[in-house]
């Protein structure tokens, strides 16, 4: 009797544990839903107007939003969303881990909120980057392959710990 006792209870704590991996958060169906920490109430800024008046805007606290057109393959750990007038481009990228956005976030429409920095990176780090983001889309590539433009040496990023997708 104790042993099938054991084995019940057992059976419950396993059948029962709600526990998402990372892997199961990175492959949910429907992505609608929060990420993270509440959102404050504050200005909603579109990709256009934030990059055009980037200086404004640089190292502060604020809320953005766009189209999801990318979502990191690896980890969920970022995504790249699109202003739908300009086609401006901004990534959002959150700690590894503590947000998962899935893959099928694409297409989607997010509020994000972050500090808005500018990295600024040497020819190395830029290449090493640029390899880093082709080994995410599953391409080997050697980085003295590659040729830089004046573009590939900063980017602009929302470091956020709270988002809305819709």
């Amino acid at each position: 009797m104790p042993l099938k006792l054991i084995f019940l209870i057992s059976l419950t704590i396993f059948c029962c544990s709600s526990e998402q991996t990372e892997k199961d958060l990175l492959n949910k169906k429907n992505p609608i839903g929060f990420y993270g920490s509440i959102l404050s109430k504050t200005e909603i800024i579109e990709v256009g107007q934030l990059l055009s008046n980037s200086d404004t805007y640089l190292d502060k606290r604020l809320i953005v939003s766009g189209s999801i057109i990318e979502v990191c393959p690896m980890r969920g750990c970022w995504v790249q969303i699109q202003d739908d007038i300009s086609q401006e481009t901004i990534r959002i990228k959150v700690t590894d881990g503590e947000i998962v956005f899935p893959l099928s976030a694409v297409g989607n429409k997010i509020i994000a909120e972050g500090d808005f920095i500018k990295l600024e990176l040497s020819e190395k780090q830029a290449k090493n980057w640029k390899q880093h983001l082709a080994l995410e889309q599953g391409t080997d590539l050697d980085t003295s392959d590659i040729v830089l433009s004046d573009k590939d040496y900063y980017e602009y990023r929302l470091n956020s710990n709270a988002a809305k997708i819709f």
